[in-house]
């Protein structure tokens, strides 16, 4: 009897909890308290560290299941309150039939009278299922006055009038989620058990518990035992640990069969609803028993809107214990689920349950009729999927099955065989439409199905540099378009996103440029979001390649900070596209003759990286790359490197008019820097009057090879198409004033040059001055060109200094998406320009010197710079600052 009404003893093992202990301390101030909790969640000796340190009268009883009669509840709890002196002396109920009204109202009086505070804690509460208990309990707790605290340690919630008391704000709660371990405290939790584990073990143990303290105390003195605890704790089984003879005892056992049934078939779920586990277990009664579940605390949590999931580690017990009682069910209780969640448009999970269940034709068949493919490209689900289907097996040969392979063959760039695979699909695909039916058992509608064909086509075609099929996909997709449902296309943007930037790829590959930023900027203005991020970030780096190509250098640079922007904002870690946007921000440095930083972002920026998937070959990346580095390679006097650098020829069907030109005027270049004018002269006569950027520089090669005549001619055989920007202008420009420099006609060399210098400022081109040679310094040295060049490319007083601004570039197209920095960088960003330190602006600001640092380390990535002189300058010249 008198273990009973005392608390119990708190072994050494026991962790205190201040968090909850203040929390507790409000019991004092109101008249119920609920401690609510599953089995082993440290209720009760939560409640016991607690009223230890009390200066109040407590009266504690542990309730047994036989106190559900009345009279025996009264009678012990009448004696725990004497015992600790709440009560005077007098005789207990001899018979407890006794127990009435009277006596209650008696009891109440004599606690509200006696002025003294006492505290009440019935611990396993819920063992009291008697209503007529309850409603006792609450009279007096009613009438007693102030001087009464009730606290109630359970696992389910009492018949009391909880919402009342809650309204009123006279209820104190601790439920579930309060009890659960922190990983600080979990670290804490194991030092007492002779374990030292690092945070991020314990975080993830306290993930995979849920930090209940059960959980956390078995896996501890497992741990104990074995070899490597920590391990242990990284990778134990479940189902075979004393966590499993834990929970089996306390909350299967003991449950209906018909209970116990559902919860080993809901065991497959990530999460479930009444409704898909009925698909289950083929009956139609699980609502009542998830409620009745989910109030017990037996481990069943609530979603909301009807929504459950097991707790993580009830799951492996339950799924273990599943294939012992039901052997081989497993993968029907998938095949259902699939079934249903399909039905029901889960796709997700509709998959991953197809996958279990070793469907394949199923899985793959919902994926493709859902217009859902891309999706192994973009998204931040994208490697989830992609490892999903890597266990497809041989013997699914299905047209869905193929297009999956086909997708999965791309994302490794392989498009030889990708392509095999889609000439298989067309072939095997049926005319027409099919019945619903069949539409519901997961085969994919054939204009879906062709729809999907049609992207990884034109993914193929761009991998392989062959414009005309990626147009001839197009096309097909076009048509496709009004076959499948606009519901689709709306649930699926990253569709006709990806198709659009592969389509804008092959014809920027093809020099179609204009085409090529018509379907690009449809893609800039698809809606954000994360299955749209990355064909925005591609089609946003591709628009600033082509301002580049096209002479617009501060647009590109715009463009690709905004490429970068829209990766941040997706969260995606690190480089996830193919890097073409660093590639442009490498150009446009080695255009301002910034060596170090296009040295450090060419090393940033692999091609071969990203959501093609390792391995990957884009040929325009590839390119961009090349020509980038052989740029920088002649920059720095490396003339054979930069030859070698662009040697390689890009795997592609077709040639690219810009990348064979440019990659022409480099080897022209290398060859007149080793002294060979000749063959330098020699490469130059194919190149062609479409692509200005290369002309402008090949008539710079051959004007330095003696061949005056030759280029004037191609400038003179420039064809402008859609405009060029500053750079091709200030190139020209030089040209023709070297020239006229050459022939004698000093004036117009002058007012060549000071074109060139008012264009090259607004853009901060420093590169063509630098190649031009040794007959344009007397220029620069003297009369209005000095000033013109004055502090950005020479020597002297800068405009910056004479309280100049920089005329601004053109304006920008209206798609342009700016890189934007929050108030607070911006904040920082002024503070640094001032010359302050971090410690400086954190006590400006009022932050501390960590959260300047991260501000500062998200304004660095946003203006790709590495260092704060870097950061301003970059800051100035977008007029940031």
């Amino acid at each position: 009897m008198r273990t009973r009404i005392v608390p119990p003893v708190r072994p050494a093992t026991y962790l205190p909890r201040p968090r909850l202990l203040r929390h507790l301390d409000r019991a004092l101030r109101t008249p119920l308290t609920l401690v609510d909790g599953p089995a082993g969640a440290g209720k009760t000796l939560l409640t016991a560290d607690w009223v230890a340190g009390l200066r109040e009268p407590v009266a504690w009883l542990t309730v047994e299941a036989g106190d559900e009669r009345p009279g025996v509840f009264w009678a012990y709890l009448l004696r725990a309150l004497r015992g600790c002196g709440a009560l005077g002396p007098g005789p207990l109920p001899a018979d407890a039939a006794q127990m009435d009204g009277r006596l209650l109202a008696a009891l109440a009086a004599e606690l509200d009278e006696s002025g003294r505070p006492v505290v009440v804690v019935l611990d396993e509460f819920d063992r009291v299922d008697a209503p007529e208990v309850a409603e006792q309990l609450e009279f007096v707790l009613h009438h007693a006055g102030p001087c009464l605290h009730l606290v109630l340690v359970t696992r389910t919630e009492p018949l009391l009038p909880l919402h009342r008391y809650r309204a009123a704000g006279e209820l104190t709660e601790i439920r579930a989620a309060d009890l659960a371990f922190t990983p600080e405290e979990a670290v804490s939790l194991l030092e007492l058990h002779g374990l030292g584990l690092t945070v991020p073990t314990a975080r993830a143990l306290v993930e995979r518990t849920r930090g209940w303290a059960a959980g956390l105390g078995l896996s501890a003195l497992a741990a104990r035992e074995s070899a490597d605890p920590e391990g242990y704790l990284k990778e134990f089984e479940a189902g075979h640990s004393a966590i499993a003879d834990f929970l089996l005892a306390e909350v299967l056992e003991g449950r209906t069969e018909r209970t116990q049934d559902l919860l080993l078939r809901v065991s497959v779920l990530e999460r479930f609803c009444p409704d898909l586990a009925n698909a289950l277990t083929g009956r139609v009664d699980a609502e009542p028993l998830l409620v009745d579940l989910h109030r017990a605390n037996a481990f069943v949590e609530d979603l909301g809107h009807s929504w459950y999931r097991l707790h993580p580690l009830f799951g492996e017990i339950l799924r273990a214990h599943l294939r012992v009682r039901l052997p081989g069910l497993e993968p029907e209780l998938h095949r259902r689920a699939a079934r249903w969640l399909h039905r029901s448009g889960f796709l997700p999970e509709t998959l991953a349950h197809g996958a279990a269940a070793g469907e394949w034709d199923f899985a793959a068949g919902a994926l493709v009729g859902d217009l859902a493919i891309g999706r192994l490209f973009t998204g931040l689900r994208a490697g989830d999927l992609t490892e999903l289907f890597s266990g497809m097996t041989p013997e699914a040969r299905t047209p869905a099955t193929d297009l999956v392979r086909a997708a999965r063959d791309l994302s490794r760039c392989d498009p030889q065989r990708a392509v095999a695979r889609l000439r298989r699909v067309e072939a095997g695909l049926p005319e027409g439409r099919f019945p619903e039916e069949c539409l519901a058992d997961g085969t994919p509608d054939p204009a879906a199905a062709r729809l999907s064909r049609a992207l990884l086509e034109a993914l193929a075609a761009r991998l392989s540099g062959s414009p005309a099929r990626a147009e001839e996909a197009a096309r097909a997709a076009d048509a496709l378009r009004r076959e499948v449902p606009e519901r689709l296309l709306e649930e699926h943007p990253e569709l006709t996103a990806l198709l659009l930037t592969h389509v804008g790829s092959a014809r920027l590959w093809a020099g179609r440029f204009e085409d090529a930023r018509a379907a690009l900027t449809a893609v800039v203005r698809t809606p954000a979001g994360p299955s749209t991020a990355l064909p925005r970030e591609d089609a946003l780096a591709h628009l600033a390649l082509l301002d580049h190509l096209t002479g617009w250098t501060g647009r590109a640079e715009r463009r690709a900070l905004a490429a970068l922007a829209e990766e941040e904002r997706a969260g995606l870690a690190g480089p996830s596209g193919s890097g073409l946007a660093r590639l442009v921000l490498a150009a446009v440095a080695v255009d301002r003759h910034e060596l170090d930083r296009a040295r450090e972002l060419l090393g940033t920026a692999d091609p071969a990286s990203g959501h093609l998937g390792a391995g990957a070959r884009d040929p325009v990346p590839a390119a961009a790359k090349a020509l980038a580095t052989a740029r920088l390679l002649l920059a720095e006097g490396k003339a054979r490197a930069a030859a070698e650098a662009v040697e390689a020829p890009v795997a592609a069907v077709e040639a690219s008019p810009w990348a064979s030109g440019h990659a022409t005027v480099v080897t022209a270049a290398a060859h007149l820097a080793e002294g060979r004018p000749d063959a330098a002269a020699a490469l130059l006569d194919g190149v062609s009057g479409d692509q200005p950027a290369c002309v402008v520089e090949a008539a710079a090669v051959q004007l330095a090879a003696g061949r005056a005549g030759a280029a004037t001619g191609l400038l003179d055989s420039l064809r402008t198409q859609g405009g060029t920007g500053p750079a091709v202008a200030v190139r020209a420009a030089l040209v023709r004033a070297r020239a006229a420099d050459a022939a004698g006609d000093g004036a117009t060399a002058r007012k060549l040059v000071e074109r060139a210098l008012l264009d090259a400022r607004r853009e901060q081109l420093r590169r063509p001055f630098l190649d031009a040679g040794a007959w344009i310094r007397p220029l620069l040295a003297s009369g209005g060109t000095r000033e013109l060049a004055a502090g950005w490319l020479t020597p002297g007083p800068s405009a910056a200094r004479r309280g100049e601004r920089p005329s601004p570039s053109a304006s920008p197209s209206p798609d342009l998406v700016a890189a934007e920095l929050s108030g607070r960088e911006r904040d920082v960003l002024v503070r640094l320009a001032g010359m302050m330190s971090a410690v400086e602006i954190a006590a400006d600001l009022h932050v501390s010197v960590n959260t300047v640092k991260s501000h500062l380390k998200s304004v660095y990535r946003k203006l790709a710079v590495n260092r704060r002189g870097d950061a301003v300058r970059r800051a100035r010249e977008l007029g940031l600052l």
